[in-house]
């Protein structure tokens, strides 16, 4: 598969197409934001073993996003029932899922090679009697962090578009890995654009609400707020997804179904 260059201005085009996606069927795709955000939460409440579960679990969804697009684009109406059907495709769950446990193995290795160097000063944080000074522990993770947040980069790009790579076309997962690399390498700027877009629209919302505030606007009101358009802004960010993919590789030539490779009629 061929990845196309794009400009630099289809970082904020895929935001665009991605709204009006979530336009033609917002109460379907508001349900699917609140399910995956349920999902999420539910997680998050299961020490240790829910995070691992939903890092592995992750490419399956997002694949199950840009089905739902795909629908929504060709004027296919999303009903409850219609979610999992591309799980039914034989062999899609299980490729899908030795992504994830690919996706969960790079993301535990770049959590401990990030770690690694900077042990001696996590450690330092903790006196002998086993308490931690939270001061000198939020300035040694700094360095983790930061060394984490370049290694995730690289690794996001490895699978951002892994998931459609597999789930549509079954190429197999290094191939699909490399792909996904060189396509996100070809549109870093327009990548660029679109994280700094999205950053700016959810510290834009945030100011919003801390305005506000100081305007004497009652937290409890603005909580009732806040949660439906954060699960709002959240359901626009899944359907831009589709887009950056549809732009990349189907650019000059919509599935052209090659022998080997899967319908996207899914």
């Amino acid at each position: 598969m061929q990845a196309a260059i794009l400009p630099v201005s289809a970082g904020w085009s895929w935001i665009a197409q991605g709204y009006g996606l979530f336009r033609r069927q917002p109460l379907a795709m508001f349900f699917w934001s609140v399910l995956t955000s349920f999902v999420i939460m539910l997680a998050s409440a299961i020490p240790l073993l829910g995070q691992l579960a939903l890092i592995t679990f992750t490419p399956l969804l997002t694949f199950l996003t840009l089905c739902a697009c795909r629908n929504i684009d060709r004027g296919v109406r999303m009903l409850p029932g219609m979610w999992l059907l591309p799980l039914r495709t034989p062999g899609v769950g299980a490729r899908l899922t030795r992504l994830g446990l690919a996706y969960l193995g790079g993301s535990l290795a770049a959590a401990l090679i990030a770690t690694l160097p900077f042990v001696s000063t996590l450690a330092g944080a903790i006196d002998g009697q086993g308490q931690i000074d939270y001061g000198a522990m939020a300035a040694a993770m700094r360095g983790p962090l930061a060394v984490f947040g370049v290694l995730y980069l690289l690794l996001s790009a490895l699978f951002w578009h892994a998931p459609a790579l597999i789930g549509w076309h079954r190429i197999p997962l290094a191939r699909a890995l490399f792909f996904s690399m060189v396509a996100c390498w070809r549109n870093k700027w327009g990548f660029l654009l679109y994280a700094v877009s999205w950053v700016g629209l959810f510290y834009g919302l945030q100011a919003v609400v801390d305005m506000l505030v100081a305007a004497g606007v009652s937290t409890g009101l603005l909580q009732w707020i806040l949660v439906p358009a954060n699960i709002l802004v959240a359901a626009v960010l899944y359907c831009s997804f589709y887009p950056a993919y549809v732009m990349i590789f189907e650019s000059r030539s919509a599935w052209d179904n090659t022998p080997g490779q899967d319908s996207p009629a899914q």
